[in-house]
């Protein structure tokens, strides 16, 4: 008995001891696009902030191919010591696998550390229709069946899933017209070869008071500080509406609890920061920082909407 208590005391230890002990090398932070876009950017001031307060550097690595499921694939084989993270976006957690079958599964694969930052879609028309709130943009599509069109980043992507979620929840149609990208999509918009574009913020804040466009609907929780007027798409008729995208940072599944708790301790006080939460607003990103249990809440509720959306568009990825 005597030997037991000490080897006892060992073992309850021996976690306090590796915690301690973490991290002692530099980290990786896989990306899985290429570098420049909302993505990238999240992950490196992620990893910036990071590195400042656990003093090892975090290397960002950006591993592209397979619209992201190489990168997140790879993360979720990798060793669940800490040592490896991804920037999760909401493309690959939520939406792609409802696209198509993936070599993972986000919610067993994956410890969700934080949601950094939300991206909801914003509904943007010409200033050609003459219309000025959503409603008004349902009432000119009801009188004008068959000869509307929206652009899209491609299809399968957000802004094209999220209006095809409000066109079936008003019960309208439009001609969907995919391009390139989301600023090609845009630039539709902006030439009047389209009549709406349901996009990032990031594609269209920009061009807010040219006279060219209407921004009439955020379609996230809350109005967004960087559009302080402009009322959601469910203060407009539509409970419960949603369609955004999120990015946050992520760890192969079984990764030590301490070295979770640490990271988002970390990323929760770097949103209380005025210059972390500038640089996610100059993105057109709206400031999260959440906990894990609030990020696996969010797939959890995620998923099923887009799945709802793939289903009524009648996408399907091969």
């Amino acid at each position: 008995m005597r030997r037991f208590i000490p080897l006892l005391a060992l073992c309850l230890a021996a976690p306090a001891a590796l915690a301690q002990a973490w991290p002692d090398r530099p980290l990786r932070l896989i990306v899985p696009f290429a570098p420049g876009g909302v993505t990238d950017s999240v992950g490196r001031l992620s990893a910036e902030a990071l590195g400042a307060k656990l003093g090892q550097s975090v290397v960002v690595e950006n591993r592209t191919g397979a619209g992201g499921a190489i990168a997140v694939e790879a993360v979720a084989r990798s060793r669940p010591d800490g040592y490896t993270l991804l920037t999760a976006s909401a493309s690959q957690m939520v939406m792609l696998p409802a696209l198509t079958r993936v070599p993972y599964d986000a919610a067993r694969d994956f410890a969700p550390i934080s949601i950094i930052g939300a991206n909801p879609q914003v509904l943007a028309v010409s200033a050609r229709i003459g219309v000025n709130t959503l409603p008004e943009f349902i009432a000119y599509l009801r009188a004008n069946p068959g000869r509307v069109s929206y652009s899209s980043g491609g299809n399968g992507s957000s802004n094209h899933l999220a209006m095809a979620l409000l066109l079936h929840r008003a019960g309208v149609s439009a001609e969907h017209v995919p391009y390139r990208g989301g600023a090609p999509a845009m630039q539709a918009v902006l030439a009047g070869d389209v009549a709406a574009y349901f996009g990032n913020p990031s594609d269209i804040i920009p061009h807010q008071g040219t006279g060219t466009i209407r921004v009439l609907a955020v379609a996230g929780g809350a109005r967004m500080a960087a559009l302080p007027g402009v009322p959601t798409v469910e203060e407009q008729g539509f409970p419960g509406f949603r369609a955004e995208t999120w990015n946050g940072i992520a760890a192969p599944a079984g990764t030590p609890e301490p070295a979770i708790a640490r990271i988002a301790e970390i990323l929760g006080a770097a949103c209380g920061e005025a210059p972390f939460r500038a640089a996610l607003e100059r993105m057109g990103t709206v400031p999260v920082c959440s906990t894990p249990a609030q990020f696996r809440a969010a797939m959890e509720r995620d998923g099923p909407q887009w799945a709802e959306l793939v289903r009524v568009a009648g996408l399907k990825l091969e």
